[in-house]
């Protein structure tokens, strides 16, 4: 599990009106960073520097692998909920051939709420799960559909324009249907009350009693049950339908299969070319053990240039952790800036064998450790418009145990987020006094680079499970659970003296700018992503809340940690950096003995107590001061476009990037050119 997610919430370099509108984003390198800002996103570009020496085989290669990438859209608004795609294809019917002023109030809702919904791919929260309330009316939509000739909506077979509208606007306007995409709340149904499209007619309990049904105890190369397929009850019988050619999602992987083939032709060498065949195998048969035999392969391919990621990969949205959704990252090694991931992988044995976590729960011998930074070509699937600054997979335990996993960084992004951040008045806002936001501005890229590193790395790769132990034993508290030991193998490791002898950092006082930016963001800042009333749902900001809270909570009686007034403002105040390192260490240790023995009862007390309640008088003062900034607490990106150039014999003699492209154009381009499932699945 595992993609890191960006921490930072302070990427706004330019602001502007809420409508869309625009504004200036150039940084110093003269790259427009900011396309602009709507509701709570503010959309980026990011640069694909190195492509143009790549050779021209590897730039066909990233155009194949490209178009594999993006025609995998549609599935995602389908695992998100059953009517996205039925509601995206009606919105931009509304949005093309609308005849009204568009600077109406009920149109400029209109519009945010289409690009709120491109970017979350649903009608969901990318990142609170929570349903978007539209800010038109009802009657205004229901105007301009019946305005509109038939042959442009997504009608199916003698469907009529008032059916089409009473299908979907309950959805789109009654808050208490289909409110949250995937719920998290402790004792209730969680697949039940989760709008997510991977169930359907079943009970947490059913599905939880199917799939225990099918594991052994004593396999030890289980396959990831369930993980590609929908599941559901017909006639009284529950089945799984599974995403492959032949099956569900047929049109969309069909097209990805296509593409690969391409790929194919042109790979590197010949383990990359295995990988290709392979997973077209998976994808034509579906089957779990060729997936298995996909992701080892993909694992031991350490010599290509070009990478990728293209599959049902992560399984946050589905609130039993079992479930994948789909997603595709294209890119290639950055060779200078991998260095630094290098000289962590190489040094994997020492960090296990150093942990703080008890001796039968560490690895005895780290297998097949791989990190590198690599530059993003494409963004697709669940990492597009929003994306990870990190990733490791592959997402098995035993195929991580015997032959090691990939961790990557991706430099483009971190690049694109930073320059975007530059004097935005974020941390005059909320970093306590001058010597914190000196320590910050010294050293923070930098330990928050290696922070995602180690997470990567080390984190997801370390440690085991104990024989007998259920990968999935820890039910809805698993996401959190992994992405909370990850991040403190991390904070627990950026602040040892053996960085510092490998280079890696350059003094002892390097680690507390991440300690305090990390503090300062699980205790308070990151509650700029919360509305008002909630709980935290999303698995990462469990999982910060979670290290904070428990680290503010524990150093109480000696002030380890505070949160003080100046000013009538709240600010974190960490008194002793070393002893806040002790009990990231005991934490750890505790964390990973859940995850190794599968004490679901301990995961759940830990999440429950300090990862999901908001102090709501706090909440409220953040969101106030957050507000008057002008930022925008969540960011996506936007692709560089592919052309390629051909001579009169249809042959391809270049690959083109561009970056011109805005936000609408390419999401509206997308849909046409990348539709290939029914609009009701």
């Amino acid at each position: 599990m595992r993609k890191y997610i960006a921490m930072v919430i302070t990427t706004a370099l330019a602001v502007s009106s809420c409508d869309g509108t625009k504004t200036s984003g150039k940084s110093t390198d003269n790259f427009d960073y900011t396309v602009e800002q709507f509701a709570d996103l503010q959309i980026l570009r990011y640069q694909v520097p190195g492509f143009d020496q790549l050779s021209l085989k590897q730039k066909e290669l990233i155009y194949y692998l490209s178009e594999a990438a993006l025609y995998g859209r549609d599935i995602l608004f389908d695992q998100n909920g059953k009517y996205n795609l039925l509601i995206r294809r009606t919105l931009e019917a509304v949005y093309e051939n609308y005849q009204g002023n568009r600077n109406s109030t009920d149109f400029t809702n209109f519009e945010i709420y289409l690009k709120r919904v491109w970017f979350a791919n649903g009608v969901h929260h990318h990142y609170g799960m929570e349903k978007f309330i539209p800010g038109f009316s009802e009657e205004f939509f229901r105007n301009e559909i019946n305005k509109l000739n038939k042959s442009l909506l997504p009608l199916t077979d003698g469907q009529s324009v008032e059916q089409l509208c009473d299908l979907i606007f309950p959805v789109i306007f009654d808050p208490l249907i289909m409110p949250k995409r995937v719920n998290q709340a402790a004792g209730e149904d969680v697949v039940l009350t989760s709008a997510c499209n991977y169930y359907e007619g079943v009970t947490q309990k059913e599905a939880e009693k199917f799939y225990n049904t099918l594991k052994d105890s004593a396999d030890t190369t289980p396959v990831s049950y369930g993980l590609n397929s929908r599941l559901v009850k017909e006639n009284g019988e529950i089945k799984e339908k599974v995403w492959k050619i032949g099956g569900l999602y047929t049109h969309s992987l069909e097209k990805i299969v296509f593409w690969l083939k391409k790929a194919e032709s042109v790979a590197e060498n010949e383990a990359q070319k295995l990988v290709i065949n392979k997973l077209i195998e998976y994808y034509q048969t579906g089957n779990l053990k060729t997936f298995d035999d996909y992701a080892i392969l993909w694992v031991k391919d350490l010599d290509s240039r070009i990478d990728f990621v293209n599959g049902f990969t992560e399984t946050y949205g589905d609130p039993l952790g079992m479930k994948a959704s789909w997603e595709s990252l294209v890119n290639f090694k950055d060779l200078e800036a991998t260095h630094r991931t290098e000289l962590i992988s190489n040094n994997a044995q020492w960090f296990e064998d150093h942990s703080p976590v008890e001796n039968r729960f560490k690895k005895e011998e780290v297998k097949g450790v791989s990190a590198k930074v690599i530059t993003a070509a494409i963004l697709a699937g669940d990492l597009y418009p929003a994306t990870a600054i990190g990733i490791n997979l592959p997402n098995s335990n035993w195929i991580r145990s015997v032959y090691g996993s990939k961790s990557v960084t991706i430099g483009n992004i971190t690049d694109a987020y930073n320059k975007a951040a530059h004097g935005n008045g974020f941390n005059e806002e909320f970093v306590y006094s001058d010597e914190e936001r000196e320590l910050i501005d010294k050293y923070g890229d930098l330990t928050s680079n290696l922070h995602t590193d180690l997470h990567e790395c080390l984190g997801h790769g370390s440690g085991k499970l104990l024989p007998g132990v259920d990968p999935d034993g820890l039910k809805a508290y698993g996401s959190t659970i992994e992405e909370t030991r990850a991040d403190l193998f991390g904070l627990y490791y950026i602040a040892d003296s053996r960085l510092i002898e490998l280079g890696l950092t350059p003094n002892e006082e390097a680690f507390k700018a991440e300690y305090y930016t990390y503090l300062m963001n699980g205790l308070m800042t990151q509650l700029v992503r919360i509305e008002p009333g909630n709980n935290i749902e999303e698995a990462h900001m469990r999982n910060r809340q979670l290290i904070a809270r428990w680290i503010y909570e524990k150093g109480k009686t000696n002030k380890v940690v505070e949160i003080v007034q100046k000013d009538g403002k709240s600010f974190v105040v960490i008194n002793d950096y070393q002893r806040v390192r002790q009990l990231v260490g005991e934490l750890l240790a505790e964390v990973q003995r859940i995850k190794s023995t599968g004490d679901l009862d301990a995961a759940r007390n830990l999440v429950e107590t300090y990862a999901v309640k908001v102090d709501p008088v706090l909440h409220q003062e953040i969101l106030t001061r957050y507000k008057k900034l002008n930022l925008s607490p969540y960011k996506g990106f936007i692709n560089p476009v592919y052309e390629t150039v051909v001579d009169r014999n249809g042959n391809i003699t270049d690959v083109k990037v561009s970056y011109t492209e805005g936000y609408t154009e390419q999401m509206l381009r997308y849909s046409k050119k990348y539709a290939t499932l029914p609009s009701y699945n």
